[in-house]
C-alpha cells in the first residue's frame, strides 16, 4: 500500500469517520451468492480480531494492516472471488478503499474467544450483530461454535449463536456456521478434525435458531469427508484452516470435496492470502480454477 493512501485511510477515519457509513450506503450490492462459476468463493480475513495472527512459519503476519489489505484487495480483484469475510475494522477499511463492490459480504460476529486464553471456548459476540450487518447492507454474518464437553462455557455459547441465526434470517440474511468439537489439550484448545466429530458438529449447528433456512456451514477437511457431509442438507462452504506447507495436496483436499452435492464452495484465508510462495494471485487464481 503507498504511503499516502495509507495516509488518506488514516485521516479519513480520524476526520470524516460517516465515510465508512457513506462508502457502505453506495456499495453496488452482488445479484446472488454465487459467482457465474455456480460457488461462492470467499477470503476469510476475520483472525486478527480473535488475536490468531499467525501464518504458516510466520507468527505475526496478520500483524502488518496495510500488507494485509494489500493482499485482501489483490485477493478481492483475482476474476471468480466474489466475497470476502471480515470484522468490521477490517470490513471497513476496504470499504473506503472500494474494493467490496459486488461482493458478498459476511460480517465476523463472536470474536471474544481470544486465541490462547483460559476463556477461549466462552466465544462471546464482541464484533457484528445481525442489526449492524443488516444496517451495513452486507449479505450475512458468520459466527464460531466451538463444543468442548468438558467446558460448560460451550452452553452460553451455543444459545448466543442460535440466537444470532435466527436475528439473521429475520433480516433475511446468511447465518454461516462455523462448528468444531473442541477439547483442551496441554493447556490449549484444539479442535478434533475426524469425520464423527464433524458430524456431530454439523448435526447440533444446524439445529441451531428457529429456523434453518438461511443457515450455511463453514467446515474443515476431514478424512471421510463424504461420509462427513452426509450428515446435513445445508449448504457447505470449505474452510481452509493453517497454512499448508503442501499447497498442492490441500487444492486436491478442496477440490475432492467440491464434488460432494452440499460443498457450494470455498472460504480460505491464511491459505490464500499468505501462501509459502508469497504468490498470493496465483494461489487464488489455483483455488478458483477448482470452481
Amino acid at each position: 500500500m503507498r504511503d499516502d493512501v495509507l495516509a488518506e485511510l488514516v485521516a479519513t477515519r480520524v476526520h470524516r469517520p460517516d465515510a465508512i457509513g457513506e462508502a457502505a450506503a453506495r456499495r453496488r450490492r452482488p445479484a446472488s451468492l454465487v459467482d457465474d462459476h455456480g460457488k461462492l468463493m470467499m477470503i476469510a480475513a476475520d483472525h486478527p480480531a480473535r488475536g490468531a495472527l499467525r501464518a504458516g512459519e510466520r507468527a505475526l503476519a496478520m500483524a502488518d494492516r496495510a500488507d494485509l489489505l494489500d493482499r485482501l484487495v489483490l485477493a478481492l480483484s483475482r476474476p471468480g472471488v466474489n466475497g470476502v469475510l471480515g470484522t468490521p475494522d477490517v470490513l471497513e477499511d476496504l470499504l473506503l478503499l472500494g474494493a467490496l463492490d459486488d461482493k458478498v459480504v459476511v460480517g465476523s460476529m463472536n470474536r471474544g474467544g481470544l486465541a490462547g486464553t483460559a476463556f477461549e471456548i466462552d466465544d462471546r459476540f464482541t464484533a457484528y450483530d445481525a442489526a449492524s450487518i443488516a444496517g451495513s447492507g452486507f449479505e450475512g454474518g458468520k459466527m464460531l461454535v466451538r463444543i468442548d464437553p468438558e467446558d460448560p462455557a460451550t452452553a452460553p455459547t451455543l444459545e448466543s449463536c442460535a440466537r444470532a441465526v435466527g436475528e439473521l434470517a429475520g433480516q433475511r440474511l446468511m447465518a454461516m456456521v462455523e462448528p468444531f468439537i473442541s477439547h483442551r489439550v496441554d493447556g490449549r484448545v484444539r479442535n478434533e478434525l475426524t469425520a464423527d466429530a464433524m458430524i456431530r458438529a454439523m448435526t447440533v449447528a444446524a439445529g441451531l435458531g428457529r429456523t434453518s433456512a438461511r443457515t450455511w456451514l463453514k467446515v474443515p477437511i476431514v478424512d471421510e469427508m463424504e461420509r462427513a457431509m452426509a450428515a446435513t442438507t445445508l449448504p457447505a462452504l470449505i474452510l481452509g484452516g493453517e497454512v499448508a506447507a503442501d499447497m498442492d495436496k490441500a487444492f486436491a483436499s478442496w477440490s475432492k470435496a467440491l464434488a460432494l452435492p452440499t460443498v457450494q464452495g470455498l472460504v480460505i484465508g491464511r491459505s490464500l492470502l499468505y501462501p509459502p510462495n508469497d504468490d498470493v494471485a496465483g494461489a487464488v487464481d489455483a483455488a478458483v480454477s477448482l470452481l
